[in-house]
């Protein structure tokens, strides 16, 4: 994910346009129903799915100020990460679900995070419960395995309005089957699906578009209210005594060190070996020059993709091979600019 992701978190939230349609697409009964969004940002999605609906929502959100504000419009929100609440199974008539857009980083290999979210909050739906996805529909294919095997009637739209539009967004409906179902269930059924989602998934603008006017509607089984566990790190509490603890001054002198201004010249002549070690830190980093020649000059590291193309008996193989190069970036004071690779 960009950097910019990382700082939200991830949270791309729905717009509520989008919240009121997928609304039409839901039934609820006349009685108590429990609605889980596990992601649940501000809540405000949540909120006009469940509307007029006589349903206890329940959320999870990592990020404080975010959590904070959830708790003025849902029943009950944990601040913190998904993956350290316990529930019980089968417990939510409802599960709407806008994961983070990223990846987990692991020692042996990356998954997506929609997938994992998927694995680790569906058995908590009950069977007969719907299942709301809104994902970016190029992963839908990382989740296609599970959700063929342990949903049905699954139906996937694209989103219309232009955030969802920038992110290739897609919502996905789906019932989870039942254990009769699932022991009814054909292997070749479960393939059929499976590659069903995986060719949607390929092309977000061949999708139908999300109706105006839901064209069928899935039934909300009634719940019951639910217990929620933390079982993870108090956040908030660590956040607040951090700054306190004689190791964060410790480190302190480290990761908050102040700017180095280096003056003057060296004592002996510098080598390229030199140059390259001092360009690269940013120490060359700067104003140089008089006169017409005045400019500031910036020095980065970008990353160079080198490609070969060989023919090895009749077949044409390209090699790309990767490397790290330094780049200077002059800005003169005349507005002239120039890169010099």
């Amino acid at each position: 994910m960009r950097f910019a992701g990382r700082v939200r978190l991830g949270f791309y939230p729905l717009p509520i346009e989008e919240a009121r349609r997928i609304r039409g697409f839901l039934r609820f009964p006349n009685e108590l129903v429990s609605a889980l969004d596990p992601c649940i940002g501000n809540g405000c999605a949540l909120a006009e799915i469940g509307q007029d609906a006589q349903a206890v929502r329940y959320g999870i959100e990592l990020e404080a100020n975010r959590a904070k504000v959830a708790a003025n419009v849902a029943d009950e929100v944990i601040h913190g990460n998904c993956f350290d609440v316990q529930v019980a199974v089968e417990s939510f008539s409802l599960l709407y679900m806008n994961p983070p857009y990223d990846c987990e980083i692991g020692a042996d290999q990356s998954q997506r995070m929609e997938k994992l979210f998927l694995e680790h909050t569906y058995r908590w739906l009950k069977r007969g419960g719907v299942l709301v996805f809104v994902i970016p529909s190029r992963y839908i294919c990382d989740c296609a395995p599970l959700l063929a095997q342990q949903f049905r009637d699954l139906q996937v739209y694209r989103l219309r309005e232009p955030e969802c539009v920038k992110y290739k967004q897609a919502v996905l409906f789906g019932v989870r089957r039942t254990r009769q179902e699932r022991e009814r269930q054909q292997d070749a059924d479960i393939a059929r699906t499976r590659s069903q989602l995986e060719k949607l998934s390929l092309d977000w603008e061949r999708l139908e578009p999300m109706p105006m006017v839901a064209e069928r509607q899935y039934s909300i089984p009634c719940g019951a209210p639910v217990r929620m566990t933390y079982r993870g790190l108090p956040l908030d509490q660590i956040e607040d005594l951090l700054t306190r603890s004689s190791a964060y001054r410790q480190a302190a002198a480290i990761l908050f060190a102040p700017e180095m201004n280096v003056l003057g010249r060296p004592l002996t002549p510098l080598h390229g070996g030199h140059v390259g070690i001092l360009c690269t830190a940013g120490l060359l980093n700067g104003v140089f020059g008089e006169g017409e020649d005045r400019h500031i000059a910036h020095w980065q590291s970008v990353k160079v993709v080198d490609k070969s193309e060989e023919d090895e008996d009749g077949t044409m193989i390209i090699r790309e091979k990767e490397r790290f190069s330094n780049e200077l970036t002059l800005v003169f004071g005349n507005g002239r600019t120039a890169t010099l690779k």
